[in-house]
């Protein structure tokens, strides 16, 4: 998994700006709030390039983050920067996470769960999030569905913007519900530079591109799965919603936000 989002951590946030990130967060934290969480720690697991942990650092919450990714981690240290937030950001696998105590809710976005491409490490993620949780703690996280990855099926996407270009080719495996995407990044290496006026009126681009290439890999997981792994983790199933909705989630949902609660820790340690 830390192999994942590497040169694309560079141009991630331009090419997600289409993501409804501010109408997320407006739904995670009236959740939270309906489940008195109001302020106190919260961890968000795969928070990338910390969008996400910032909007909800700006809701008033002590926010931690968590990823595989050292180039994602390093674009979210910059936003902190800037932001001023006290935000602690942790290199860790979110199969084997570890923190210094427990905190109120633990969310995850962007279909971060997906990655995992086996029950068994979904069921150990699971299981240090009910680890991690406070009595009676909420998790809060989406996944993509069967019917989304269908939809996208054998697909080619092309796109071409002044922070770099990319080719997405998408293909899913029915048998084994397994999402493949191939990026293909060609990013700029240098500003680029002007012809002389006096040679001709014209301007020329004289950048550099690096190109690079990633494989993504998601899994498709039945809804039934999910919440049975959760139990088995120790959590308590309460809600599947469409998307970022108050919307129950149905067969033809696209993207299902999970509602989980932590329900008794099975052992000290939660594994």
């Amino acid at each position: 998994m830390n192999s994942m989002y590497g040169s694309f951590a560079s141009v991630y946030d331009p090419f997600m700006e289409d993501v409804d990130y501010s109408g997320w967060k407006k739904f995670i934290v009236t959740k939270l709030r309906e489940n008195g969480i109001r302020d106190g720690l919260v961890c968000e697991l795969g928070c990338g390039t910390g969008t996400m942990t910032e909007l909800l650092a700006s809701a008033g919450y002590d926010m931690i983050g968590i990823d595989s990714s050292v180039d994602m981690l390093e674009a979210a240290q910059e936003k902190k920067i800037v932001s001023g937030h006290d935000i602690l950001y942790l290199e860790q696998d979110m199969r084997d996470f570890e923190l210094y105590g427990t905190v109120r809710a633990i969310v995850s976005v962007c279909d971060c769960m997906n990655y995992l491409l086996e029950e068994e490490g979904l069921l150990q993620t699971f299981r240090w999030v009910n680890n991690y949780l406070d009595p009676e703690g909420i998790f809060l996280f989406d996944m993509n569905t069967e019917e989304k990855y269908r939809r996208i099926g054998e697909s080619t996407i092309a796109e071409n913007r002044k922070e770099g270009s990319f080719i997405w080719q998408n293909s899913f495996d029915e048998q084994e519900k397994i999402n493949e995407y191939d990026l293909t990044l060609f990013i700029p290496e240098n500003d680029g530079r002007q012809r002389p006026k006096e040679y001709d009126d014209w301007e020329t681009d004289d950048r550099i591109f690096r190109k690079t290439e990633e494989v993504h890999l998601e899994k498709a997981y039945p809804p039934e799965t999910v919440i049975r792994l959760l139990e088995e983790a120790g959590m308590r199933f309460e809600r599947m919603y469409d998307g970022y909705t108050d919307r129950t989630a149905t067969k033809g949902s696209q993207r299902i936000v999970y509602l989980a609660r932590e329900n008794g820790k099975k052992t000290e340690k939660g594994v």
